[in-house]
């Protein structure tokens, strides 16, 4: 088993010297942490106990090293609470342990160190003062073990409880794809680039290319280590060098982020649940500047608090929108900590709940929160984050690839989730896309109404155009698949690109019947030799209340039933007319070497040339002819 182990407490409490003598290392290893005897940045070591390989963090204990305390903390699985018995508790102390809480670190042992240094009743009133402050904390029953790095007392007990309690940590699970925040990035010669960081989630293989966000950079991994050991694969919960191939390590900074292809987004819009502490001294509102620390990386970025009074109480819980001023890589259910701008202090921290989210306006703040409230429920099922999610986006559906970014599983676990939805119809996948069962049935009727809308409007219309008919924002796929649902119910009828309803019934009145009729008879009657379009119209509303207008659509049926055809806006010709001309081209191409001009069309057609150029015109449009140049050649 792998689990990550991390030190917290106040500047000069001894944490890396316990780190050494427990692993033997000594991590601080800048030259100015050696000089000056504090740790400044983050320090790592290993450690094989029984069975469990313990990587070791070491975290600055100094106020204005916080940043770099929290870059480490957030891989944590097992905290080493430090306190000198010659000071107790100390102001980094407190807040290292706010941090740890807000990270929902759930393992710990509170380690007295220096015990050599004080009485046996001064160490009785530390330890009091210990098993106050971790009161009502994660830590309120763990562990409580003086030690003395000098002497080497209770170190054998702090090496015991460490395997205790890392029997105790839950491991990592496997549905998540690769995500590794870096901590560390420099160059080693012959090798090249390496980073260092804890795998969140995921594997890691020899060979295979991944991605660095935010860039979206595509690199190779050349090289892996762990536990100071070459290996061709790493799973999640390890530390890990990597050699990365096709980029220069001063291109790679901490904050930046390792991760499998095509799943996680660059983002700066984040839904989220945020803990206000107690010991804030000032709600926390709405377009308030902050540093939101995530993984190993450091923002600073804007509130939005989401409800209606623009505020978090201290001591309270609500849901903010992060807007970052740079864009980051996170993932449902990461957990950060938020600090104040200036002064740099912690003030709360959270777990995300939607990590590729868009900007918040104030009428859809209801909705937001009722799927906040539901992302953010215990013990949730991922088909139950996968409906929550499709449910939240309405009619216009969300994409496979979207709730990808949203989940960060691994493909084939997004697969079965939404394959089960499905089997449930609590969900309607749609070739990539997904819309909730509810919200695709509300299409459904919409669009019903709408064909129905137009009928009434345009009844003499065969139906409506299925273009026409989508609204902006509904996906192809979506739509289409409603179109098919409602052909199969029997309830609409597609006719190429034209839909109408099932049930209607269309049909003229006696005097629309009339004026058809004689649209149809003067066409027919004139042969080729057709009136203008106008005076065909004029003609045959003579004498009845049907309108030039109302004619027109009457006209566009017999288009639609093709018993007459449109030429051009002025001249309009029965079928068997346009027919016997088609007729005469073919017998014309079959003697001749199938090219014809306008003056041996007209001499063919037997009409002047009002009606051979659109006639000749519409038979191209038609593919029935080809214009080149000056002739045509019939097809």
């Amino acid at each position: 088993m792998d689990i990550v182990v991390g030190t917290a407490g106040h500047i000069d409490h001894g944490k890396t010297t316990l780190v050494k003598v427990l692993t033997g290392v000594n991590t601080d290893r800048l030259p100015e942490e050696k000089q000056r005897g504090i740790t400044i940045d983050l320090g790592f070591a290993e450690l094989n106990l029984g069975g469990i390989h313990a990587g070791f963090v070491d975290v600055p204990g100094h106020e204005r090293f916080v940043k770099n305390m929290l870059a480490g903390a957030s891989g944590i699985d097992l905290v080493l609470l430090v306190i000198a018995a010659d000071e107790g508790v100390m102001p980094q102390t407190r807040e290292h342990l706010d941090i740890c809480r807000l990270l929902d670190i759930r393992n710990g042992i509170v380690v007295i160190t220096k015990s050599d240094l004080v009485d046996a009743e001064t160490l009785d009133l530390v330890e009091l003062e210990t098993l106050e402050l971790v009161k009502g904390s994660f830590l309120e029953s763990s562990p409580v073990i003086p030690i003395s790095s000098k002497s080497g007392e209770g170190i054998v007990e702090l090496r015991n409880s460490i395997l205790s309690s890392a029997r105790k940590v839950i491991e990592r699970g496997t549905d998540a794809a690769m995500f590794l925040p870096i901590d560390r990035s420099f160059a080693v010669k012959g090798f090249g680039t390496v980073v260092t960081g804890t795998l969140a989630s995921g594997e890691l293989k020899m060979g295979t290319e991944i991605e660095l966000l935010p860039s979206g950079k595509t690199v190779r991994i050349r090289g892996l280590q762990t536990h100071g050991a070459a290996v061709s694969e790493v799973r999640s919960g390890r530390r890990v060098a990597v050699n990365l191939g096709g980029i220069d390590h001063s291109d790679v900074v901490r904050g930046e982020v390792l991760a499998e292809p095509d799943v996680f987004r660059a983002t700066q819009m984040i839904n989220a649940c945020v803990d206000l502490l107690e010991s804030s001294k000032r709600p926390l509102r709405s377009r308030q500047r902050v540093r939101v620390h995530i993984g190993t990386s450091e923002v600073l970025a804007r509130i939005r608090v989401l409800n209606e009074v623009d505020e978090i109480e201290p001591g309270n819980r609500d849901f903010v929108q992060l807007r970052l001023e740079s864009p980051i890589a996170a993932r449902f259910g990461d957990r950060f900590v938020i600090r104040t701008y200036s002064p740099q202090v912690t003030i709360g921290g959270g777990r995300v709940l939607d990590p590729v989210a868009e900007k918040v306006r104030k009428k859809e703040l209801c909705r937001i929160r009722v799927m906040l409230t539901k992302l953010n429920g215990t013990a949730i099922s991922k088909e139950e984050i996968v409906r929550i999610l499709v449910d939240a986006v309405g009619r216009q559906g969300i994409k496979i690839q979207d709730l990808n970014a949203k989940t960060g599983w691994r493909k084939s676990v997004l697969d079965v989730a939404i394959d089960s939805a499905v089997r449930k119809r609590s969900i309607i996948r749609a070739n990539e896309t997904c819309i909730s069962a509810m919200a695709f049935d509300q299409l459904k009727s919409k669009i019903l109404d709408r064909i129905a809308g137009y009928h009434k409007q345009e009844p003499l219309s065969k139906g409506i155009a299925r273009e026409g008919l989508r609204e902006n924002g509904i996906a192809v796929a979506v739509f289409d698949a409603a179109l098919n649902s409602l052909v199969s119910e029997n309830k609409i009828l597609l006719s190429g690109d034209t839909v109408s309803l099932a049930a209607r019934k269309a049909g003229l009145t006696a005097e629309e019947q009339i004026v058809s009729g004689r649209i149809t008879e003067t066409l027919t009657n004139a042969g080729i030799q057709v009136p203008r379009l106008d005076e065909v119209i004029a003609g045959s509303i003579s004498g009845t209340r049907i309108t030039d207008v109302h004619a027109r659509k009457l006209l566009r049926l017999q288009y639609e039933s093709a018993t007459v055809v449109k030429v051009s806006d002025e001249f309009t010709f029965s079928r068997t007319a346009i027919d016997d001309i088609v007729a005469k081209l073919r017998e014309y191409a079959a003697k001749s070497d199938r090219t014809i001009d306008v003056p041996k069309f007209k001499e063919l057609a037997g009409v002047s040339r009002k009606y051979a150029i659109p006639l000749l015109e519409y038979f191209d449009r038609e593919k029935i002819t080809i214009r080149t140049g000056d002739v045509r050649i019939i097809r």
